[in-house]
């Protein structure tokens, strides 16, 4: 037998229905990346850039994190050695990731987007190097030509409250084929609100109006926990009510600890590689939460994401007791999210989904991604989603209707966050 190619055309695709499923329904389709943390000043500048590492290595905690495992020193990851070098102690890095997901996806963005079809190591740094830089000289390989590229249609960045949105507007100005949204993130507003006891919502209140005005269609509140009482559970109430009025859909991300290594906390700031899986317990303040607001006729649409994966049932259970019509999916359990983004993460995500809610109403994967080259993780989060099918097909554990099952992958990759965000 022979045996699959890695990155190949049926990469993952390990049946004859998940590889129909994929190539004639999934393929193809253009893509909704509704969070993400895209510069939106680099898309309305159309950046280029000069050579991969700048690409590739800056502002990527997921590299940089793995990077340090492997003993590379700092000065290379985000210190002051040359863009080259970085690259090259991240191409030795990769000798050494076998299995992790950065991995597969390193791969994919080198194959997809630079034609290069050889393993990233030491020894073939220096052509990759060579060859990706040559790439990003070509027409095509700016911010605004990655995101064409890559057939994407609609992409909401994650904004803070107080940002003027002036480049959201310039992209607006001058359209390029892909919508480019804000998306309401309150979280430094409320944190500073409740370490000083002060109401910050008259001030919300104008602020989510003008992001209105400016074309959000989509909040997101990154939580530590989701409290059952008290002034930041009145906050979220104040403002998850305040995203139903304006019909809205509401992210909530939780279970996260952040900035756990305080010396590199001062040296680099946030967002820098050192936050981890929580474990607080978040469900009923998560189901008390829902249920004031449905009591209150302001439930919005939500989509729930926890970093750990013991709570994925959990909320899969919590959401069936607040979904309501006329809309499909009104709450939604969240894909996969930042160390869940990987096979095993995803897999589990759709059995939790598919056994305990309606799989055929997901709005499917997203980035939540710094990069323009990520939107492979798109296509490979399709491609276990029609494996998953597939091998249900070839097990007779569903009816071989591949126009059926070809729909219900079509809707998840691209149709059901169209029709859910009202794009």
């Amino acid at each position: 037998m022979k045996r699959p190619e890695y990155l190949g055309r049926d990469f993952l695709l390990d049946t004859d229905a998940a590889r129909e499923l994929y190539h004639r329904h999934a393929e193809k389709l253009p893509i909704v990346d509704y969070h993400c943390h895209l510069p939106p000043q680099e898309i309305a500048s159309d950046r280029r850039w000069d050579d991969i590492a700048q690409v590739w290595l800056g502002g990527d905690h997921y590299k940089w994190r793995q990077m340090r495992s492997n003993g590379v020193d700092e000065r290379y990851v985000t210190g002051d050695a040359s863009s080259h070098d970085k690259f090259v102690k991240f191409a030795e890095t990769m000798e050494r990731l076998v299995g992790n997901p950065l991995f597969d996806w390193s791969h994919l963005e080198l194959k997809r987007y630079f034609g290069v079809n050889e393993r990233l190591c030491g020894a073939s740094a220096e052509r990759i190097w060579k060859k990706c830089n040559a790439k990003l000289r070509e027409r095509g390989f700016s911010a605004q030509g990655l995101m064409k590229k890559s057939n994407v249609k609609v992409v909401c960045t994650t904004d803070d409250p107080d940002d003027t949105l002036e480049w959201h507007r310039k992209i607006a100005e001058k359209p390029f084929g892909v919508k480019v949204l804000p998306a309401w993130r309150p979280d430094r507003i409320l944190r500073e609100a409740v370490a000083k006891r002060k109401d910050p919502m008259k001030h919300l209140a104008e602020r989510h109006r003008y992001f209105e005005e400016n074309g959000c269609v989509l909040s997101d509140y990154g939580l530590v926990d989701i409290p059952e009482k008290g002034l930041y559970a009145d906050l979220l109430f104040e403002c998850l009510k305040m995203d139903a009025k304006a019909g809205w859909a509401t992210q909530l991300h939780f279970n996260c600890i952040r900035n756990l290594n305080t010396k590199m906390f001062r040296k680099l700031g946030p967002d820098t590689g050192f936050d981890a899986i929580g474990c607080a317990d978040s469900g009923l303040g998560l189901a008390k939460l829902f249920d004031r607001l449905e009591r209150a006729d302001a439930l919005p649409r939500c989509i729930l994401y926890s970093l750990n994966p013991r709570d994925t049932e959990m909320l899969a259970t919590i959401m069936g007791c607040f979904q309501k019509g006329p809309g499909a999916g009104r709450i939604q359990l969240g894909s996969a999210w930042w160390f869940l983004d990987q096979k095993d993460g995803m897999r589990r995500q759709l059995e939790a989904l598919s056994a305990l809610g309606v799989l055929g109403s997901f709005v499917g994967m997203l980035t939540d991604s710094r990069s323009f080259l990520s939107y492979t993780r798109h296509e490979y989060f399709r491609r276990i989603l029609c494996q998953k099918l597939g091998a249900q097909v070839e097990r007779g554990e569903i009816p071989c209707d591949m126009k059926w099952l070809g729909g219900i992958v079509e809707d998840i990759s691209y149709n059901n966050a169209k029709r859910y965000f009202g794009f």
